[in-house]
């Protein structure tokens, strides 16, 4: 009876203990980044000294090379490359839009553009009355006046979205079949208002798709200032605009998945992942864009081994290929897992900025999400305030489509990141080292938690 009664006793501070001792790790791990940690460093390398990193370019590989040593220097088992190809589409020369007619008179109006990411060139320059269309109900309405004209979407992010993540899921529509849609009714080029709410002009680039059905016509983004320009003019005004674009596609090339391991001591053949994306678009730095993702997870990795951490499961670090236009690399990473028969427990990447970390989003189910949430009062302190159940991360989606393997992504403040997202100011200026390191200590203090409880 008195054994029973001790027992009883003993339950309330066991139950304690054990989130108490979690809680001693986090904030090693925490100390550990926040004192000592290389994020900053390492993204200053990645992002002044290779500089944009569009798949299939000279700087895309330059960035494997470092990324492999980067990996190599800060304590992993064992890093591989995993080769895939990739789409090698190039920009090929500087694009250039003008209104040159307004009511029929003469004009030299210049708009400040880029051409959309897997766009081809216009072979020349491309002249044309344009139409200016609110959004795809209006181009419908109006298709039998597309036939020989730019077609202009002045679509842009609804204000009243406080989440900026979830404008550009209505909008993104428009630059990705925005061309071919123009294209069905016999639009000779298109132009959209950047993704962004920026009151910057600096135009956003960006992937888009042609429809194998429709011509591939010319497709640019404008700057912000210049599209609210050009939508008053629309309301005011007939006018022309000229358009030069270069982009082709060369051959697809070689990249690689670049990944280093942790290795498992209990179940070293079951695997976590965590990772960001190398590649970048071309016309900056892709600090931000996934800059940070990269720094992040290898951040990760180098504090676990700093404070002497031995994960149960195997880590996995990947630095993945192509996600911008093409999504090579976590297809080819799925894939191979499959061909292997890997058993993966859980992904995690960070490809939504180094702001400030305000939670993580998860697609799991519904046990799962609720062991997730109920380790918030440990991750609160750092800077998690909500686990919500709005999917994970590109890269990590194949491990999910393929395995139904839980994946989810590091969710910092949101409301800057468009401001930056494939512009020319996501540079290694626009990122703070204190938000970049807590991003990393949120990860991994996550990673520590799913690799002692599992899910």
């Amino acid at each position: 009876m008195k054994k029973i009664l001790l027992s009883l006793i003993c339950i309330p501070f066991l139950t304690m203990a054990q989130p108490s001792e979690d809680a001693a790790v986090i904030k090693k791990i925490a100390d550990e980044i926040l004192r000592n940690g290389k994020a900053y460093e390492q993204l200053y390398e990645l992002t002044k000294q290779v500089g944009g990193r569009l798949a299939g370019s000279p700087q895309s590989v330059k960035a494997v090379e470092w990324g492999k040593r980067t990996l190599e220097k800060n304590g992993a088992d064992n890093v591989f490359l995993q080769e895939c190809m990739v789409p090698h589409w190039v920009r090929g020369g500087q694009d250039k839009a003008e209104i040159v007619i307004i009511n029929k008179k003469k004009s030299n109006r210049p708009l400040d553009v880029l051409a959309l990411g897997n766009s081809m060139g216009s072979g020349g320059t491309v002249t044309a009355e344009v139409l200016a269309v609110a959004d795809f109900e209006e181009l419908e309405k109006r298709k039998e006046e597309v036939k020989g004209k730019i077609v202009y979407y002045n679509q842009g992010f609804d204000p009243t979205n406080v989440k900026p993540f979830v404008s550009y899921g209505q909008t993104g529509i428009y630059r990705r079949s925005g061309p071919s849609r123009a294209a069905k009714y016999g639009a000779v080029g298109v132009m959209i208002r950047s993704l962004t709410e920026s009151t910057a002009n600096d135009p956003h680039t960006g992937a888009m798709a042609y429809m194998d059905s429709f011509p591939k016509i010319p497709a640019i983004a404008v700057g912000p200032r210049d599209a609210d320009a050009v939508w008053a003019l629309s309301k005011q005004s007939s006018f022309t605009l000229s358009m030069t674009t270069y982009g082709s596609f060369l051959p697809d090339a070689v990249d690689h998945n670049v990944i280093a391991e942790l290795k498992g001591s209990e179940f070293p053949n079951e695997y976590i992942t965590i990772g960001g994306h190398l590649d970048s678009w071309d016309v900056n730095e892709g600090a931000h864009d996934d800059g940070a993702g990269v720094v992040h997870t290898i951040e990760v990795m180098r504090a676990l081994r700093a404070i002497g951490y031995q994960p149960k499961h195997t880590l996995r670090f990947v630095l993945f290929a192509n996600e911008e236009n093409g999504l090579r690399g976590g297809s080819k990473y799925a894939e191979v897992a499959k061909e292997k028969g890997e058993k993966h427990l859980f992904a995690l990447e960070s490809d939504a900025g180094g702001f400030t970390p305000r939670g993580f989003s998860i697609q799991a189910n519904k046990e799962q999400m609720a062991k997730l949430q109920s380790w918030l009062p440990l991750l609160t302190p750092y800077g998690t305030h909500e686990i919500t159940p709005e999917g994970g991360g590109a890269d990590i989606g194949p491990l999910n489509r393929t395995f139904g393997t839980p994946v989810g992504e590091l969710f910092p403040d949101p409301q800057r990141y468009f401001d930056l997202h494939h512009a020319r100011s996501d540079v290694f200026e626009n990122v703070h080292k204190r938000e970049l390191l807590l991003g990393a200590v949120n990860m991994a203090a996550l990673i520590y938690l799913v690799d002692k409880y599992g899910l």
